[in-house]
């Protein structure tokens, strides 16, 4: 009696036999099988398949060996980029206005799920019900902002450096132009926005800093006492925690916050 175990490719795929050889198996089981067309991934349905070698019309497939961490991972970055172009290829058909982005499967390759944009509201029930056939698996499609846009396509910021949300940020956080008034930044969108379009998300980094230095900074215009005598306070630079004051020969000079009282 041969060692047979039934195989599944794809979720909810069909049933096929494969020869094991001296390899032991268990029901959930991930292996690598040498089929007509190359190696493979299937997931094993039935570890103990009591068939008996004359009752098979065709020579089997050979199972390989159990399946790694590598091959799982190359099995669902395939699953994931056939979903993909799949999912643009039905948008265009379909004249949806709306744009794939990227799609995510689970490691059992049981369901897929698709983010996308759009400008407006979307009635893409039509669209999941004909991925779902075609890819054979549970499909969902969820809607993404501007920012998880960014995060899911990447990109190179205003610094050089690739987006912080794509490199190391999980949660975004919350910003306000009112960090970059008191940052002293020039308040024009291009520059204070990032490639999503929102409020760079680096303003936030040092906003704490900022707020901390500038309560013992004092206000422009504000008179002080500096070892050149009797000033008032011109500029202030933060970074540097210095202060321009201009004296009363009406010379300007720039000091340590220190120096000050």
């Amino acid at each position: 009696m041969a060692n047979i175990v039934g195989v599944c490719f794809k979720p909810r795929g069909k049933l096929l036999y494969c020869d094991a050889a001296d390899i032991s198996l268990q029901f959930g089981d991930y292996v690598v099988v040498d089929t007509s067309h190359g190696l493979d991934l299937a997931k094993v349905v039935a570890p103990e398949a009591r068939i008996p070698q004359s009752d098979l019309s065709e020579q089997l497939m050979r199972v390989v060996r159990l399946a790694k961490i590598e091959d799982l991972e190359k099995a669902r970055q395939n699953q994931e980029n056939e979903a993909l172009a799949k999912c643009h290829e039905m948008v265009t058909n379909l004249g949806l206005k709306m744009k794939p982005l990227a799609a995510h499967s689970d490691l059992k390759g049981g369901r897929v799920t698709i983010f996308f944009s759009a400008k407006e509201r979307v009635d893409f029930r039509g669209l999941v019900r004909r991925l779902s056939h075609s890819l054979e698996t549970h499909v969902s499609l969820r809607q993404t902002g501007p920012r998880d846009e960014a995060k899911l396509i990447g990109g190179i910021g205003k610094c050089g450096y690739p987006l912080c949300c794509q490199s190391f940020i999980t949660d975004f956080p919350s910003v306000s132009i009112r960090m970059a008034k008191e940052q002293g930044l020039a308040l024009n969108p291009m520059k204070v926005s990032g490639v999503c379009g929102r409020l760079l998300c680096c303003l936030a980094y040092e906003s704490k800093e900022y707020s901390d230095i500038k309560e013992r900074m004092p206000r422009l215009g504000q008179e002080v006492s500096t070892p050149f005598g009797k000033a008032k306070v011109v500029s202030v630079s933060p970074i540097k925690e210095t202060v321009s004051v201009e004296l009363k020969d009406q010379t300007i000079r720039e000091l340590p916050l220190d120096q000050l009282a």
